[in-house]
């Protein structure tokens, strides 16, 4: 019995330092498990991310946005989370795609028929069984990664730089990207959007407060998932 698990949530909110603890758990605990990201995931969907996140490409249409982050979902399900689940393994996703309807419907303001139309055809309609959503206000958010940025910057100094190194942009970085850089009204979209989404399809999802401690979050997150590991254990 497989299991897909996605995580979802604003920015800043810890999401992928608690998916990394998830997956470290359910490895100790003999669990065959994998965890990936959108955009990314494969070659081919990591270079769709540098592409889609780069900074310098401010005059990207909101169309071409949704259809790269399209095209990279589509290549990372059907190369890595769909054959994994068809071996009965658990996978975790960083972000899936609830993040376009977020993102590029609440937050651009994109028709969401049409985008649960381009969604059901990258995806073929996988849906995961449970999504875990790390709740914070934006703004807290949104500070909590400046901070990443700017702690990014400074360790990427060199005391003596050399030449013939590239030294690390803000948009090679993975702490600020062009997303993140878009005004406050944006990331307050794509949260009530998030809010919304939860609203409509409760049994799916579970929140979870950002704003506590990593270690109590972590305890939250992994007696969250238990039931869902007693129905693999049941069924197996």
């Amino acid at each position: 019995m497989s299991l897909f698990i996605t995580f979802e949530g604003p920015e800043g909110s810890g999401k992928s330092t608690q998916a990394r603890y998830l997956k470290d758990y359910l490895q100790q605990a003999g669990y065959p498990v994998i965890l990936t990201r959108e955009p990314g995931g494969t070659p081919i969907s990591d270079a769709v991310r540098r592409l889609v996140l780069d900074g310098q490409w401010t005059a990207m249409e909101p169309t071409t946005e949704t259809l790269l982050f399209a095209a990279a979902r589509a290549q990372l399900v059907g190369e890595v989370i769909l054959p994994y689940l068809k071996l009965g393994g658990i996978v975790l996703c960083d972000r899936y795609a609830d993040s376009t309807f977020a993102h590029q419907g609440y937050g651009l303001g994109r028709n969401l028929t049409e985008l649960r139309e381009i969604t059901r055809f990258a995806t073929g309609g996988l849906q995961p069984d449970v999504t875990f959503f790390l709740d914070l206000p934006v703004e807290q958010g949104l500070q909590r990664k400046r901070k990443q940025r700017d702690d990014f910057r400074e360790s990427s100094q060199l005391a003596l730089p050399l030449p013939h190194l590239p030294q690390p942009t803000p948009s090679q970085s993975e702490h600020w990207n062009r997303l993140d850089a878009r005004e406050i009204a944006y990331h307050e979209r794509v949260r009530n959007g998030y809010l919304e989404m939860i609203a409509a399809d409760p049994q799916r999802w579970q929140v979870f407060d950002a704003d506590i401690e990593r270690e109590s979050l972590t305890a939250q997150l992994l007696a969250a998932v238990q039931p869902y590991l007693s129905k693999i254990q049941t069924l197996s």
